[in-house]
């Protein structure tokens, strides 16, 4: 059996908001597998926190952008250790700059933003140097691009979310809200057909094992209990893919309805959101 540790229990903790002692017995029942914890905990009824790829860097700042012709878009994310750091304006400026840079440059990863160059020094330099200024360790966290017809950029929160959105048509206003949405929502993917299968596998499986749980499911068949299953998806992929949400600024239409209204043609090709936290 493993060894359960504070800091294995505070990482649960902070993924999923649940309480120390129902961490430590999470993670106890599951032999310290973080995943499974995080199912068991949901098994019991609990509403644990979304955890999202994208919980990364706790402090820093975060950039989005597009090219000139809005084909093109970058999500630069730059981590720092304090809020004091992440909310001075000439850091904030540093990375624009940065951003700027992998626009520029037309970078396709961190590497080669590392090496892309601002008025004579590269960009890994530039950090050290800014490592050196403030005394924090400060790296390069995302960059992220959206490549489409059209490319939305929002950034929300004083510089810590980061949206792209690649639509199939120009629709500026539209592209803002949608990246709005985003921001606030989190969504999973553009579309149920767009979820991982292993995620959506998961879901039905903490479906199942909380509905055999259940006293007034007892006795009934495994076809009934998977059929029911299939149908509490559908509230799983209304909450979590983008489409099929219900639109921030008119819940009484979802999104796909929105975009519809804005043009028939226009539809979200795909989209990238960091966000620090």
């Amino acid at each position: 059996m493993s060894t359960i540790t504070a800091a294995d229990i505070n990482k649960l903790r902070l993924a999923t908001g649940a309480g120390m002692l129902d961490c430590r017995k999470a993670l106890t029942e599951t032999n310290g597998d973080f995943e499974a914890a995080i199912d068991w905990l949901r098994k019991q009824g609990q509403k644990v926190a979304a955890k999202r790829s994208d919980r990364e860097a706790k402090e820093g700042v975060v950039v989005a952008q597009t090219t000139k012709d809005n084909k093109k878009g970058y999500i630069v994310s730059v981590s720092c250790e304090t809020d004091f750091v992440s909310k001075n304006a000439d850091f904030v400026a540093f990375v624009k700059s940065i951003a700027d840079a992998a626009v520029e440059n037309n970078v396709a990863n961190i590497e080669e933003l590392n090496k892309a160059s601002i008025n004579g020094l590269t960009v890994d330099a530039l950090i050290n140097d800014k490592l050196a200024s403030i005394g924090e360790k400060i790296a390069i966290t995302h960059v992220d691009i959206v490549e489409a017809p059209y490319v939305a950029s929002y950034i929300h929160g004083a510089y810590r979310i980061g949206v792209l959105v690649g639509l199939t048509t120009e629709a500026d206003e539209a592209g803002k809200d949608v990246a709005m949405q985003i921001a606030a929502l989190n969504p999973l993917a553009v579309s149920p057909e767009a979820v991982p299968a292993d995620v959506v596998a998961r879901e039905k499986a903490v479906i199942v094992d909380t509905m055999k749980e259940d006293p007034k499911m007892a006795g009934k068949p495994d076809e009934m209990i998977h059929k029911i299953a299939d149908g509490k998806l559908n509230a799983f992929f209304k909450e979590n893919t983008l489409l099929a949400q219900p639109f921030v600024k008119d819940a009484g239409k979802s999104v796909e309805d929105y975009l519809k209204s804005v043009n028939k043609d226009l539809k979200v090709i795909e989209f990238k959101r960091v966000a620090l936290g």
